[in-house]
């Protein structure tokens, strides 16, 4: 596949990239696991060198996944290849790494600034490709207040580039105007996903980076209808907002819409995992899915559905038609 574009910035990175939530281990919010389970250091840096080597080269995270751990490792594990990468972290969140807890946000000027230089240290180098706001839902009298922060940020060469994971259409707006943000980091799967942030993206010239592209590991197909996913994980522990899995469960009606689409997806010889991620290419050109990961083999199962490309329109209408007959 050919390589997409972030956005207004022009900066060119593949097709996917790396979601890297998983890898900074267990931490907590609103008194709840907020992590993916245990995780191995070792076995996550191999797997972000195994992507390098294999194609990708555009990595986010954020100052809150493991309170600072993912940035650590990413730190690590691109030693020696900062030339090769587009690097994108995330703030607002505020933390505390002695109680692995985040413990509500700050958007101040003040904070901004020393979070995006706590962040360039844990990540160990001297500017970031792509700066975003973590906090999904705050006023927009915050956001007019956080965006000359950033501007400022990039005259400084801190950052190139900004931009805000929301899924709030109004605020991605007034951030869509303004001159060097170039992304909007987006909840999108086949089973979930604002359009109207999607064709934001199209209509002003933003990358759609899309979170979640595998909903949570349900697209990979791996759980059953009556599986039971563990407290200590993110998807067991009753946050409000993991829609995909209830109680640890995985929604009924989004496992029979996967049944139903299941053939459709893995034609050609894709996994369920490639079939997904082509489904989101094939959504539209600015989509940039950035895939979880723990492991070296899922980092490769990822990869090779760059091999596979997007999906055919007529895949894309089949696979709109059964899912619209099931709501």
């Amino acid at each position: 596949m050919e390589q997409r574009v972030l956005g207004r910035s022009g900066i060119k990175v593949s097709p996917m990239g790396l979601g890297s939530w998983a890898i900074g281990g267990q931490f907590y919010m609103d008194n709840k696991i907020d992590g993916y389970g245990e995780t191995d250091d070792r076995m996550s840096i191999a797997a972000i060198q195994t992507a390098l080597d294999l194609g990708i080269n555009f990595i986010d995270t954020s100052d809150s996944y493991g309170i600072g751990h993912s940035e650590q490792l990413i730190g690590e594990a691109i030693k020696g290849r900062r030339s090769e990468i587009v690097l994108a972290t995330k703030f607002g969140y505020i933390g505390s790494e002695a109680t692995k807890t985040l413990h509500g946000y700050n958007v101040s000027p003040d904070y901004i600034e020393r979070a995006c230089d706590a962040s360039l240290k844990r990540l160990q180098t001297d500017y970031i490709d792509l700066y975003q706001l973590h906090v999904w839902e705050i006023s927009l009298s915050e956001i007019e207040s956080v965006i000359p922060t950033l501007e400022k940020l990039v005259s400084k060469g801190k950052i190139r580039t900004y931009g805000w994971s929301t899924d709030l259409t109004s605020g991605a707006k007034l951030f869509a105007e303004q001159q060097n943000c170039s992304a909007i980091q987006q909840q999108l799967n086949i089973l979930e996903g604002n359009q109207e942030i999607t064709k934001l993206c199209e209509e002003k010239g933003l990358a759609s980076i899309n979170r979640s592209p595998l909903a949570m590991g349900f697209l990979s197909g791996k759980f059953k209808r009556d599986t039971t996913i563990p407290k200590d994980d993110v998807r067991g522990a009753g946050h409000s907002w993991v829609g995909i899995f209830k109680d640890g469960k995985p929604n009924p009606a989004a496992y029979d819409k996967l049944t139903a689409i299941r053939d459709i997806l893995t034609t050609g010889g894709r996994t369920l995992v490639q079939g997904s991620l082509a489904w989101i290419w094939a959504k539209s050109g600015v989509t940039i899915p950035i895939p979880g990961f723990k492991t070296v083999e899922q980092i490769k199962e990822n990869a090779k559905a760059m091999e596979f490309g997007p999906l055919s329109q007529d895949q894309m209408m089949e696979i709109d038609k059964i899912l619209k007959s099931m709501d």
